[in-house]
């Protein structure tokens, strides 16, 4: 397929489309990340996935052995328990070689001269404005600006995609992309239009053939409405999106009570969400998802799943709002 959206993501990144798969814990796996690449979008490995530079340096090499297209690595600084080695995970990147890296959470200002002196681009996560324009001063290259209606972590000013990317675009320099609530064409051409040059889907793909999670998540993903989703630690200032289950009512209820961070630690565990990943236990932990989850309807491959967003976006340009002008 011919590129249809060229853009400034699309140019500096050397990809055909502007469609990022974002770096999901566990999730973001080499046959996933390299299906997007293939596909002509950007995957993106998670670093944190594979706990150790070995693990990810292994983790790279499968992901070239399955593409020779663009990937790139997430690095996500998140207040964790036990203390994560940042050190050799970026030693590992730079190591490797890897030209993409998309970091996420905490100010990564410590890190970017390291992880740049590899020669990678920087694509940083945020979930406001005021974090976009730093990103912008210490040296990223991209803004990848969260909307509330994003899984995971959204930040805790509930700004939605509609205000807060164009807000972005006109605060920064840098290209933008759009990530929180995109899940098809209609997504695309929006976030297009407010301004942003690529959007980033992560619940999306967690509903394709390659991605590793159960077929009961993926189910789950299907049959769930756009109101399925609901805030976890809030309390704690590190708001989180997942799917209602009895585990995050629980959490919320725990909440409402005053529960520490040690006492929220066994239901809020990463190793309770890789069962409900792994295992198909749906209620046994906390999983992560958008409010686009009310979008997903089907399991299909990447590959499908790619060009059918860019088909529609060509016809939904090309016609529908063509044909609006007089």
């Amino acid at each position: 397929m011919a590129q249809v959206f060229k853009t400034r993501v699309t140019e500096e990144l050397g990809i055909e489309h502007p469609i990022i798969q974002g770096g999901m814990m566990w999730v973001s796996q080499p046959e996933l990340v390299a299906a997007v690449s293939e596909a002509g979008g950007l995957g993106i490995l998670t670093a944190l996935t594979f706990e150790t530079a070995e693990g990810l340096s292994d983790a790279i090499a499968r992901t070239r052995a399955l593409t020779d297209r663009p990937f790139g690595v997430n690095l996500t600084f998140l207040p964790t328990l036990i203390p994560k080695d940042y050190g050799s995970l970026i030693d590992a990147i730079v190591d490797e070689g890897i030209g993409i890296v998309e970091t996420a959470g905490h100010n990564p200002e410590p890190y970017i001269e390291r992880i740049k002196a590899g020669g990678a681009k920087v694509i940083h996560k945020c979930t406001s404005v005021r974090f976009a324009k730093k990103a912008e001063a210490i040296g990223c290259d991209f803004v990848s600006i969260d909307g509330c209606e994003c899984a995971g972590h959204p930040g805790e000013e509930d700004i939605t995609s509609l205000v807060l990317i164009p807000v972005t675009v006109d605060a920064v320099k840098i290209p933008v992309i759009a990530s929180g609530g995109f899940a098809d064409a209609r997504g695309l051409v929006a976030a297009l239009a407010l301004g942003a040059d690529a959007v980033n889907m992560g619940t999306r793909f967690v509903a394709t053939r390659e991605a590793p999670a159960h077929d009961n998540v993926k189910e789950w993903l299907v049959t769930a409405s756009e109101v399925d989703t609901m805030y976890v630690m809030r309390s704690l200032r590190n708001t989180e999106r997942v799917l209602r289950n009895p585990v995050a009512e629980k959490v919320v209820e725990m909440e409402g009570r005053g529960a520490t961070i040690q006492e929220l630690a066994p239901l809020v565990t990463g190793k309770n969400g890789l069962r409900v990943l792994k295992d198909g236990e749906t209620d046994v932990g906390l999983m992560a998802a958008g409010q686009s989850v009310g979008l997903v309807h089907d399991v299909p491959a990447v590959r499908d799943l790619i060009e059918s967003i860019i088909d529609e976006a060509r016809q939904i340009t090309g016609k529908r709002l063509m044909g609006m002008i007089a």
